[in-house]
């Protein structure tokens, strides 16, 4: 590495950033302080200002006010290439890869290796191999097409192309976001021996389990202001650092059960030796009108695949859905929303809403007919009902007219919902549901998910974090390489039993 600055001088030192957009003031005089080899964990709810800041030090943006040091000088980086000469590396939660090209071919695009400005393919191929066996992948081809991976090769593939540079602080946006237990005990291990390298690492997520386990120093941001810094990561209380991030003291525990539905009351969904070729086999499981079952299993373990099966997204081999009696089509989402059937997936933002389209707009994308007369849509209508759905969901801000790209993790979310609720849905599917989300907004969403429950929602839950299963979910299933390995009520079975079953697929 190159880092050549005295012992004691920070790597890094940001001081009174200040980032204005139109009239919102979105960094309202950041300080940060970062030293070689640490793990520097900037923690802060949707909103607080870590996504502005990191796109400050990568150079995206500039700073309208403040000062950075770099290795004890004072530095300006006029334009993200500069930022990343200097050592600078950043990975964000939204990958910028090309689909189209190969892992080789990504790592060292704009880089390329080449004489007399051809190319050199296979001195390009072996440097990619060494760099992807350094981060404990060497299981990928440098000539696979990027768009062939999963989300999780992704990410090492945009890690290895950071690690194309000389990097001595690499920055390292929500990296957790779509990897299971097991990767993301490979990525702490890629991290210790980075620092171990004299790498600083800046990480950024909404787990406060992994900053404990991974990071050094924190430092938390509120409203674009930082309200303290250099928290000692494995012993400050986790109600101190929500009280920092919220401004108020916030229990970080999954609302209460009522009595939950009678055993004896009809399933309004059923699922019946459901397949799909190579990826699931002969699921079955029902839901009853005011239940939530929770779906736990490792990233590819065929749970996301299960759902989007049994929403008509994917067209199963063999099995049956049925809604309230009704046999549905297999791979006909028209059905399945006309029988009553909701889906907030996993990737909401390419996947669940229209991001450069106003509030009022996602809400009613599944219920225009409604909102037809005579052949014209009835905005008024249309308005008032979101407005009402996003009074009752508080929605923040309540302007149905701005656009979704510009609300929080957690208010995305809800916008989702809000539209199988002005549909009616009676079962709901969701995947991940608080995924990007900030732990104020995680009680939030938790809290709804109950409520539509106790309306008489039937909720089908899918997600990473067996925390997260077991609170909300009445019965859980457990999912293993594409089978269900176990099923019981949530109260008969604790996290152990659970990680024991996904990675060892035991029956119980």
């Amino acid at each position: 590495m190159s880092t050549t600055q005295d012992a004691g001088t920070p790597l890094l030192r940001m001081t009174g950033i200040v980032k204005q957009f139109s009239s919102v003031r979105a960094l309202d005089g950041i300080d940060l302080e970062v030293a070689a080899g640490e793990v520097h964990c900037l923690l802060g709810q949707n909103g607080a200002g870590k996504s502005t800041l990191i796109k400050i030090l990568s150079a995206s943006y500039q700073p309208d006010e403040g000062t950075i040091w770099w290795k004890g000088r004072e530095v300006h980086f006029g334009h993200p290439q500069a930022a990343i000469d200097a050592g600078v590396a950043t990975i964000y939660q939204e990958l910028d890869l090309v689909p189209g090209l190969t892992v080789a071919e990504n790592i060292f695009l704009g880089h390329e290796i080449s004489t007399v400005g051809f190319s050199r393919r296979s001195a390009t191929n072996e440097r990619t191999q060494g760099i992807l066996a350094r981060l404990g992948h060497d299981e990928l081809s440098p000539t696979q097409l990027v768009g062939d991976l999963s989300p999780a090769g992704q990410q090492v593939v945009s890690m290895a192309r950071a690690l194309s540079h000389d990097v001595d602080l690499l920055i390292l946006d929500e990296p957790s976001a779509v990897l299971d237990a097991g990767e993301v005990e490979n990525l702490f291990r890629v991290i210790r021996a980075l620092t171990e390298q004299g790498v600083a690492i800046v990480y950024i997520s909404h787990r406060l389990e992994e900053i404990r386990e991974i990071g050094d120093r924190i430092t938390v941001l509120k409203d674009g202001s930082t309200v303290a810094t250099g928290l000692p990561a494995a012993t400050t209380p986790t109600a101190d650092l929500i009280r920092l991030m919220t401004g108020r003291s916030i229990e970080y525990v999954f609302p209460p059960r009522g009595d939950g539905p009678d055993a004896e009351a009809p399933a309004v969904l059923e699922v019946r030796d459901l397949s799909l070729a190579g990826v699931f086999h002969d699921v079955s499981f029902d839901v009853r009108a005011g239940e939530i079952v929770g779906l736990a299993g490792l990233v590819g373990s065929g749970r996301t695949e299960i759902l989007e099966t049994v929403y008509g997204a994917r067209r199963a081999s063999t099995g049956t859905v049925t809604v309230d009696g009704k046999r549905l089509r297999r791979g006909a989402v028209h059905a399945a929303v006309q029988a009553g059937l909701g889906l907030a997936p996993e990737e909401r933002k390419s996947q669940g809403l229209l991001l450069d389209q106003p509030v009022f707009a996602n809400i009613s994308a599944s219920s225009m007919k409604r909102f037809q007369r005579a052949g014209f849509i009835q905005r008024a209508r249309e308005r008032a009902k979101a407005t009402e759905l996003v009074d009752s969901l508080d929605v923040r801000p309540r302007n149905i007219s701005r656009h979704v790209r510009t609300l929080s993790g957690g208010n995305q979310q809800k916008v989702v919902v809000a539209r199988w609720l002005l549909r009616g849905c009676r079962v709901l599917l969701l995947d991940e549901p608080s995924r990007g989300v900030d732990v104020g907004a995680r009680a939030e969403i938790y809290k709804l998910i109950r409520s539509l429950a106790d309306s008489g929602v039937a909720v089908v839950v899918v997600s990473s974090e067996v925390e997260e299963v077991l609170g909300l979910s009445d019965r859980v299933l457990v999912v293993r390489e594409g089978r269900v390995v176990h099923e019981s009520a949530s109260h008969d079975i604790d996290e152990s039993r659970v990680l024991d079953l996904v990675m060892e697929g035991t029956p119980a």
